[in-house]
């Protein structure tokens, strides 16, 4: 995990086309909101964990990116470790807040369990976009 934060590219998992490559630097962040929990009273001595996140960059040509991870880890015998993604590519200033509704829709129908977190989420990273002059 500190190998992919300190690389200088990101690969995102987009919904219906293949993942992009892009450079932190000249993508970045404009806008995200997470979310985790854990069983027991202390996430080090957890079994279970969970975490949800949507984020939005965005490139100095307007175009953006919205996407979504969920990850579920279990160390109990028979339980799977889940990890769904997904997300799109919006044109250059495109309606970044239905990207943002539409991939956080998606992301909580398609986790397995406690995908409803993602509605939270969703709510969290559009109050986290910069704020609009009037």
């Amino acid at each position: 995990m500190s190998a992919q934060k300190d690389s200088p590219t990101l690969t995102i998992t987009l919904t219906v086309r293949k993942p992009v490559k892009i450079t932190k630097e000249d993508w970045p962040i404009l806008a995200k909101a997470d979310a985790s929990d854990h069983d027991g009273k202390v996430e080090c001595q957890a079994y279970r964990r969970w975490s949800w996140r949507l984020a939005v960059r965005q490139h100095s040509d307007g175009r953006a990116i919205v996407y979504g991870v969920y990850t579920y880890s279990s160390q109990y015998q028979g339980e799977r470790y889940h990890d769904v993604r997904g997300g799109e590519l919006v044109p250059a200033y495109g309606d970044i807040v239905a990207a943002i509704q539409r991939v956080g829709e998606w992301m909580q129908s398609t986790s397995p369990k406690d995908g409803e977190r993602f509605a939270e989420v969703t709510r969290e990273c559009l109050a986290n976009l910069p704020a609009e002059d009037l």
